[in-house]
């Protein structure tokens, strides 16, 4: 697994997200009130672009009449046939055993730390301010 810097923090407001690609994978990079999660941008149903889907919650009832919502803005609508996948894993809510859209883990890391590297070279001093997001593909 590669690890490949695809955005700084500030680039994505919570709420939104960034479709970047990553060795030739288009994968949609979504905030989560500052929890950051990647999500291929291909629906496994017909491979609609999931980045450019809406976002909603789920709605589930005990009994005829109540109803709770939960986890709001947290699951992407597919905008071919509004599949819904949950935005933290991937998971469908369709076909919860059948399909998934692929997930990928991504971190918020310091720009000094991305800096240092496992690389073994003459180094030079350098003061980064930034923070970054990477993906592990």
């Amino acid at each position: 697994m590669s690890r490949h810097v695809v955005a700084a923090v500030g680039e994505i407001a919570p709420g939104d997200r960034k479709l970047v690609t990553v060795r030739g994978r288009p994968i949609a990079i979504f905030n989560l009130g500052g929890e950051y999660f990647g999500l291929l941008n291909r629906c496994p149903h017909q491979g609609g672009p999931m980045c450019e889907g809406k976002t909603t919650g789920l709605v589930q009832a005990s009994e005829p009449g109540k109803y709770l919502y939960s986890k709001a803005d947290e699951v992407i609508r597919c905008p071919w046939h509004n599949w819904e996948f949950d935005i933290r894993t991937g998971q469908s809510y369709c076909e919860p055993d059948r399909n998934s859209v692929r997930a990928y883990p991504v971190e918020v890391t310091a720009g000094a730390a991305l800096v240092e590297g496992p690389y073994v070279a003459e180094t030079i001093s350098v003061n980064v301010a930034e923070r970054y997001l990477v993906v592990d593909v």
